[in-house]
């Protein structure tokens, strides 16, 4: 009784680990595509084509979340136990041999096993997957030592359901914006906030080694242990032996452009200057056109765009496209969609954080973040729309997520939580059926 017991408490913790990772990369397909590929990038594997290099991804991204998502609610669900303990043996088997390698190759910071949900170090990682493994075995050893939450007969819309949700999940995402933003950039952060280093907080550490040489042959010294005259120096070596306190916003900056082309050599001429201070303390609103690469951006909304440009000019309202392309792709842009708007340069993988978008469109005022829209839901603002005081954009809304969680709840927990109790009822009343026969049966 006490193994059984142990059984499905490891049962219970290996499948809400499944269920949640997948979630939260169902959540934020484009951050798990991110993630792909740097692991494409560290194992040289970014030369195999655009089609692969972004395609594949995106497709692998929402496979894997639906896949890890669905094992969790089988698992869960003791549906198909057999098949189902196999194959997170088999999945977690594969993923604990990667992050062995992430552990001693460190090739990314974060393994993005949890999103932007919960981070983890490597070593983390690695410890937590050795755990689930041995676990996953164990349950593969023994899978018919677990109770199902329901029958065979209605295994099938737990199953289907499941899928079909975590897939509408990662669409939503993709279509619009994540259901649940991790990010620092989330609505209602102040961005000069993030990047406050909080007072006390642990620094970074380093390790200078010096090396210096006298009769041909060159030995390290160490930095408080420096030699007498006789030795010439030759080089040092710095080693960073810990990161210390890395703020959640610490590469935000935007330097604005301005692109001429010489008449006379017809060269491209660029000027830049660092607006980032001046857009955090405007206490008016800013627009911020988020386009991390203007070459790869969806384009069918330049009209749009360029509509809430106007909107913005005519109100007094800043209206900047942060993107990191060069000066040629920003000409064309400009080009071909007859955008009047500023352009400014921001570091890639920043934009890519703001916003999981492109071209995706942020409201600021103050440093803080007041709305975030998709390309496919911008705002309608018009030369007819009244000033944004006057609406309810000017309203900051609390950084609280009720209503997304609310949201889950009640399209998938309540349905599931539901159909295994009437489940269960149905189960127990027709055991006390056939006991009752049974007893009825004796006593004739």
């Amino acid at each position: 009784m006490a193994w059984r017991i142990c059984l499905n408490i490891m049962r219970l913790l290996l499948s809400l680990t499944l269920i949640f990772s997948g979630f939260v990369k169902a959540v934020d397909p484009l951050g798990t595509q991110y993630k792909l590929q740097d692991y494409m990038v560290a194992m040289n594997l970014n030369g195999l084509g655009s089609l692969v290099y972004e395609w594949g991804t995106l497709l692998a991204s929402v496979l894997l979340a639906s896949f890890e998502f669905a094992m969790g609610i089988f698992l869960l669900f003791a549906i198909s136990r057999r098949l189902t303990t196999r194959l997170v043996v088999l999945f977690m088997a594969v993923m604990t041999a990667i992050t062995v390698w992430i552990y001693f190759a460190d090739p990314v910071s974060d393994c993005g096993c949890f999103g932007d949900a919960i981070k983890l170090t490597n070593g983390e990682t690695l410890l937590k997957n050795i755990i689930l493994l041995a676990f996953s075995i164990v349950l593969a050893a023994r899978p018919l030592q677990m109770p199902r939450l329901v029958s065979e007969t209605n295994q099938w819309i737990v199953s289907n359901y499941s899928c079909l949700f975590v897939f509408a999940v990662s669409v939503y995402g993709l279509a619009n914006l994540p259901l649940l933003d991790f990010r620092p950039y989330h609505i209602g952060a102040n961005i000069p906030e993030g990047m406050v280093v909080p007072e006390g907080a642990p620094q970074p550490e380093f390790s200078t080694t010096l090396i210096y040489e006298k009769n041909c042959e060159q030995k390290e010294f160490d930095i408080n242990n420096i030699p007498d005259s006789t030795w010439t120096f030759v080089d040092s070596k710095t080693v960073q032996l810990s990161k210390g306190y890395e703020p959640p916003i610490h590469d935000f900056s935007i330097n604005l452009l301005n692109i001429k082309s010489d008449e006379n050599t017809g060269k491209i001429v660029v000027d830049s200057e660092d607006i980032t201070d001046e857009v955090l303390e405007d206490s008016d609103f800013t627009f911020l056109l988020i386009v991390p690469y203007l070459e790869k951006a969806d384009d069918t909304q330049f009209g749009e765009i360029n509509t809430i440009s106007d909107y913005a000019q005519r109100n007094g309202y800043r209206f900047v496209c942060l993107t990191a392309s060069n000066p040629p792709a920003i000409m064309q842009w400009t080009d071909l969609t007859g955008a009047d708007y500023q352009f400014a340069n921001t570091d890639e993988i920043t934009l890519k954080t703001i916003v999981r978008s492109s071209p995706g469109l942020l409201l600021l005022k103050d440093g803080t973040v007041y709305y975030k829209w998709s390309h496919n839901f911008l705002p309608t603002l018009d030369k007819d729309s009244p000033s944004l005081d006057k609406t309810d954009y000017a309203q900051l809304r609390p950084y609280k997520q009720h209503k997304e969680v609310a949201v889950v709840l009640l399209w998938f927990v309540v349905p599931l939580f539901a159909l295994s109790v009437l489940d269960r009822l149905f189960a127990w009343s027709q055991y006390v059926r056939r006991k009752r026969k049974w007893l009825k049966q004796k006593q004739q």
